[in-house]
């Protein structure tokens, strides 16, 4: 199935994708039912994660304090339902002319047949066990290519194919900056292992809820997210934390160790860092050199 492989990648990739992995099912044994997304395809034998990045300037008018709206757009909301939405079906166009079927998931939980539970599948399992990155301090995926800066989606097809290698870079420097420049201490300093696919990483353990109150960036979802408290999983508002202060930190932070391949002339945080409380009232900036 190589030769199909390759085609896949190569339609994706014209369609945009700038992320392809290939995941087999057996990668996703470690999942329960409710988040695992072979669940809504019982006689699929493979995930194909696909991933469009989110530009770096999108997150620009956030850092700077001066322009929501346009990340809501063209780093979410076109992003997520439109552009990449569009090189998924594009990509399933090509599996389905190969005589397979292909399922497009966008992250969301996927309600089943009246009594049924519904399944929210787990994408950052998803893109990790498909080779894509690994599972940063802050619990985001991080990719050697973007670092937390792109959005998934998944194909499931019946078509057999093969694991890509799981992810061997270190891409998480271990900095602790998003914690410590969270305003509402949401993170940390505890964290667990979290194991996908026999690759284990710590993730900072989270206080949803005040995650989902944040006034510096963050963009609540319209679904419940399932965040890990120990060994105990809670579910909790879901919030979109890319462009969060903790985000936009991290960032900066893998950028300053220079460990991304998307690489820029400027640097990304040119001035002191804005943040708010939780009651929203203004803190005082944290100057650029220690955010």
């Amino acid at each position: 199935m190589q030769a199909f492989k390759d085609a896949v990648r190569a339609a994706a990739e014209a369609a945009l994708a700038d992320l392809v992995g290939f995941a087999a099912r057996d990668r996703f044994d470690g999942l329960p039912a409710a988040k695992n997304p072979f669940t809504l395809f019982p006689e699929a034998k493979t995930a194909i994660v696909i991933g469009r990045r989110v530009t770096r300037g999108s997150l620009r008018g956030v850092e700077e304090g001066v322009n929501f709206g346009d990340y809501g757009s063209f780093g979410k909301s076109w992003l997520a339902d439109e552009f990449l939405t569009e090189t998924l079906y594009t990509t399933a166009q090509e599996i389905e002319r190969a005589g397979f079927d292909a399922m497009p998931l966008t992250p969301g939980p996927h309600p089943g047949a009246d009594g049924a539970e519904p399944c929210d599948p787990d994408f950052g399992y998803a893109a990790v066990a498909a080779g894509l990155g690994e599972l940063g301090l802050s619990g985001e995926v991080l990719t050697p290519r973007f670092g937390p800066r792109q959005r998934f989606a998944i194909l499931l097809t019946d078509a057999e194919c093969e694991s890509d290698p799981l992810c061997e870079k270190s891409v998480c420097t271990r900095c602790g900056r998003c914690a410590a420049i969270c305003p509402l201490h949401a993170m940390g300093p505890e964290t667990t292992d979290v194991c996908v696919a026999g690759k284990t990483m710590p993730v900072y353990e989270r206080r949803a809820r005040a995650c989902a109150s944040c006034p510096n960036g963050a963009v609540s979802l319209p679904y419940l997210q399932t965040v890990m408290r120990g060994s105990v999983r809670e579910e909790c508002p879901g919030v979109d934390r890319l462009a969060a202060v903790c985000g936009r930190t991290c960032v900066a932070a893998l950028e300053d160790a220079d460990v991304l391949e998307n690489k820029f002339d400027l640097k990304f945080r040119q001035r002191e860092v804005w943040r708010k409380d939780g009651n929203g009232r203004i803190l005082p900036p944290v100057p650029a050199d220690k955010a």
